[in-house]
């Protein structure tokens, strides 16, 4: 069975562009849920992925960005199904994990993404290094003086 799972992250969104691909993929059940992709608490996707999902079944997404929060949890995920024997099918990234060459892409997209990551973390790294060298000073401006916080602290001591 293909079963499609489509998440809009405001209560204002309409999950329709993804509902009408999911159906046009052959998905036979739909769950849609309505959280941000930040929120941990998914209710729909822990009983989709919990109590609904077969071995032999297929679990259709329209990206995969809708199924996770972070490239761990996605690719935690996709390994939890294979071990079921359910397969992961990504419409707009075009990935069929059931393969050897989806996962193949799939892996590889993982990755290339998890490079990329570490790049941009060097590279603020180096900025914010640099950035010290020559004698900035980052973070938000303070908004005490000194004289505020010696007399915050006196005010503290005395109860």
């Amino acid at each position: 069975m293909r079963i499609g799972y489509a998440r809009v992250s405001t209560h204002d969104q309409n999950p329709d562009l993804q509902t009408d691909k999911l159906r046009a993929a052959g998905c036979e059940r739909i769950v849609v849920e309505k959280a941000s992709g930040a929120n941990a608490d998914r209710p729909e996707l822990s009983r989709l992925l919990n109590d609904m999902l077969r071995a032999g079944d297929t679990l259709v997404i329209w990206k995969l960005d809708r199924l996770a929060r972070s490239l761990k949890q996605l690719i935690q995920t996709a390994d939890d199904l294979k071990q079921r024997g359910i397969g992961l099918i990504s419409i707009t990234d075009a990935i069929d994990t059931s393969s050897p060459g989806g996962m193949l892409v799939f892996h590889m997209l993982g990755a290339i993404a998890e490079f990329e990551r570490s790049l941009i973390k060097e590279r603020t790294f180096a900025g914010l290094d640099e950035a010290r060298r020559k004698g900035k000073i980052g973070g938000r401006p303070r908004r005490m003086t000194a004289k505020d916080v010696s007399a915050a602290k006196a005010l503290l001591a005395t109860g």
